[in-house]
């Protein structure tokens, strides 16, 4: 690894994790946990979001919306309805993204961090309950934070005049009932009243007309995670990380074919061949050299994959949106020669079939038959014909469905038709997938390939 490579990583949000019991109070606040808490109470709640303003931070759940200002919509005056209306942080901790894991480590690993950043922010928009949504499968994260809010009542960091400031705030654990459609900020909030997570029509937005009819704010872990180090170091430092308007820094998930898949913080804009060579580069290939990349995800399983000819594009909002795709989640999944796309693309869209709530019917009824397509073509059935289907399948889902889900369905099947038509073709002609599954397996020896 060249130290070009291990200069690029910077981290903040990471940096504790190796600490001994890194997810304790006494641990968190010998690295400077909760002095930014201190520093914010100091200040107007309207300074605050000013700092997250300036920053440049924006959304680290997938659409990249500026988090200052989506606090500052929150209606504040009190001669309005909604602003007299009680204020509510909502964290969106449903991690449920294929391919995407940085939430759940970050909470496992430092859960304090996302308290910090709950007081902070909770306080900025002038709430006084807020609610963390984590997926009802991650019990063990779910008790970890639990835990790690109860530390903080017990410091003082939590409850009624918090440290003299006269600030009030409850934080309160919220298990999901583990639905993928949940990840969707209004589907979310219907499963937090405790119905079924099927996402509102908008509007009125969240911002107005959220949890319990009052104005809230949704953010992901990260996003929230990032605020305490913004209040303590300021927004230029921020800012002065990442490109001119994707500021500051990111955990990217590196899974697959990499020689060592993890979590790896760097500012945006850095691009996917830094962050292989910081990975240890590819998995060996049959000859004992790194196998070649082949096709990428760079936001998670909705967003629309990249090939090896993208390998040098920053991993930026703007960059990737050029490209024709979305830096979504930073759920970086690296696939090499072995792995047949076609089999991939139809695994990610049996999971959308499986997680559609079933509301709308171009999601309801399009993810099933998108399935039926696919799977038909990777058993080399149908004609070339049944391609066109496809993406006429694709249109009429994308932009047509009541959420994202649908529309996330879509991206991998025209992207992977766009850049490898040739290779669904092949499944037509050889009758069947002309690849080894268990050659992209990570068990497998790497020397099987292609059937010949």
């Amino acid at each position: 690894m060249s130290d070009n490579a291990i200069d690029t990583l910077t981290p903040v949000l990471t940096a504790n994790w190796g600490a001994e019991r890194s997810w304790t109070l006494e641990s968190y606040e010998q690295h400077g946990g909760y002095a930014a808490l201190r520093k914010a109470l100091g200040m107007a709640p309207d300074d605050v979001i000013s700092a997250v303003k300036d920053s440049g931070l924006r959304g680290r759940g997938g659409a990249g919306f500026p988090t200052g200002m989506k606090w500052s919509f929150i209606p504040q005056d009190p001669e309005t309805e909604a602003g007299r209306k009680p204020k509510y942080l909502v964290v969106n901790a449903d991690e449920s993204e294929p391919g995407t894991c940085k939430d759940i480590p970050l909470m496992m690993a430092s859960p304090h961090t996302l308290v910090e950043g709950v007081i902070i922010s909770s306080f900025a928009i002038r709430a006084n309950k807020a609610f963390i949504y984590i997926r009802g499968e991650v019990l063990h994260v779910i008790r970890r934070v639990q835990a790690a809010v109860a530390e903080a009542y017990a410091a003082g960091h939590l409850g009624t005049d918090i440290h003299g400031s006269g600030y009030d705030l409850d934080i309160v654990v919220h298990a999901g009932a583990g639905a993928y459609i949940c990840g969707e900020e209004t589907a979310l909030l219907e499963g937090l009243e405790g119905r079924r997570g099927q996402p509102r029509l908008r509007p009125p937005f969240p911002a107005v007309a959220g949890l319990y009819a009052s104005p809230t704010v949704i953010n992901n872990v990260e996003s929230i995670a990032s605020v305490p180090s913004i209040i303590a170091n300021g927004a230029e430092w921020f800012s002065s990380m990442g490109t001119e308007k994707s500021k500051g820094y990111g955990i990217f998930s590196l899974s697959g074919h990499v020689n060592r898949p993890g979590q790896y913080e760097a500012p945006l804009g850095i691009t996917l061949r830094q962050l292989v060579e910081l990975a240890g580069g590819m998995r060996p290939g049959p000859d004992g050299q790194p196998s070649r990349l082949k096709f990428w995800t760079p936001g998670g399983s909705s967003t629309p994959l990249l090939t090896e000819e993208h390998l040098d594009l920053p991993l930026d909002f703007e960059s990737m949106g050029e490209a024709g795709t979305m830096l979504g989640t930073r759920a970086l999944q690296l696939f090499d020669e072995t792995t047949c796309v076609v089999r991939a693309v139809l695994r990610w869209t049996e999971f959308y079939k499986h997680e559609s709530c079933g509301k709308c019917t171009p999601c309801r009824e399009g993810t099933w038959w998108l399935v039926q397509t696919l799977a038909a073509l990777e058993r080399g059935e149908g004609s070339e014909s049944d391609l066109d289907l496809l993406l006429d399948q694709c249109d009429n889902i994308l932009g047509r469905s009541f959420c994202a889900l649908g529309d996330g369905a879509t991206s991998p099947i025209s992207s992977s038709i766009k850049f490898f038509r040739d290779e669904y073709l092949a499944h037509l002609t050889h009758g069947g997938c002309p690849f080894d599954p268990a050659a992209s397996t990570a068990w497998a020896a790497t020397t099987a390939g292609a059937k010949a």
